[in-house]
């Protein structure tokens, strides 16, 4: 009976070492580190995730960590949220990342490649009956733009039109700010406007949706080539996983199991590979953009919006 009981309680001592050792935090799994991606593809929250899904479940198998993806309201919200502790890990535009990075909140990450290449571009685009031509046409048109810290959306647009001797608060009809490439794009086809700066990205994913009218359509300026949106990773992230995150990137294109298909980048789109080290003057482009369009051109465009003037 005695060496009955004393099993009992040695088997009773191991079930509750192993529950402790389950509840133990060495014996649990890091949270999951948390990703926010800007609202900027021509496509839904639900395709924005869909988009770069395949990229962090590539990154997540060769470091075992994990990846809460979230999409934000605005561009301007994902800089407060990586400055906040609020995000670990971001998708954002080339001026987006700027303005991270002055904060002193944000570190580049890492940068899709496609071709050789880390750029894109951005473009004005009108309907094909439009007898717009060319940017000079677009004089005392009604022109909708998306986000007002927009990369593709707002900064090189509005920097296109003023290198064409055009002002956009004086000499544009109308202003519209329609905060996404999406709502740019449904404003031109619907008729809304004239004409949409949208990037180039955005609109081929709306042409590969078979989004209704996005054929129609036409460019009558495209940008400058602009630094690719970058993967940018927040400070308060200790250096080693930050260094472990930049190499799991880097070498994506090389790990088993990963498929050519899974390395999606901007709007969906497949790419080569990505990088986790760029020239020191990369963003020189977006940086120049940015001193261009200032914070007072900024709230005059923003005003003239909130005047809908002709809608």
């Amino acid at each position: 009976m005695r060496q009955w009981i004393i099993a009992g309680v040695l088997a009773a001592l191991c079930v509750a070492g192993t529950a402790w050792l389950m509840k133990s935090p060495r014996a649990t799994q890091p949270p999951p580190l948390r990703v926010l991606l800007i609202p900027a593809d021509g496509g839904t929250e639900s395709g924005t995730l869909a988009d770069y899904r395949p990229i962090f479940d590539a990154v997540a198998r060769s470091t075992g960590l994990g990846f809460d993806l979230k999409v934000a309201q605005s561009y301007g919200g994902v800089v407060e949220a990586m400055c906040n502790d609020a995000a670990d890990i971001a998708f954002v535009g080339s001026v987006t990342y700027l303005q991270a990075q002055k904060r002193g909140c944000a570190e580049l990450l890492a940068v899709a490649v496609k071709g050789g290449r880390s750029v894109y571009y951005s473009g004005l685009f009108v309907r094909a009956d439009s007898p717009a031509r060319s940017i000079a046409d677009l004089r005392r048109r009604r022109v909708a733009f998306g986000d007002v810290n927009s990369t593709s959306a707002f900064i090189f647009p509005v920097a296109m039109f003023l290198d064409a001797g055009i002002d956009p608060v004086r000499d544009l009809s109308a202003v519209r700010m329609t905060g996404t490439h999406a709502n740019s794009l449904a404003a031109l086809i619907n008729g809304e406007v004239d004409a949409a700066a949208l990037s180039f990205d955005s609109y081929d994913k709306a042409v590969r949706a078979n989004v209704p009218g996005a054929r129609d359509l036409r460019v009558v300026a495209r940008s400058e080539p602009i630094p690719y949106p970058p993967l940018i990773a927040s400070t308060r992230l200790k250096p080693a996983v930050r260094e472990r995150l930049r190499t799991a990137f880097e070498k994506v294109d090389h790990t088993a199991g990963v498929t050519p298909e899974m390395i999606r980048g901007y709007g969906g789109a497949r790419v080569d590979s990505y990088v986790g080290h760029v020239p020191a003057d990369h963003f020189d482009p977006a940086m120049r953009k940015m001193a261009q369009v200032t914070p007072a051109l900024k709230e005059e465009m923003l005003r003239k919006s909130a005047e809908r003037q002709a809608w």
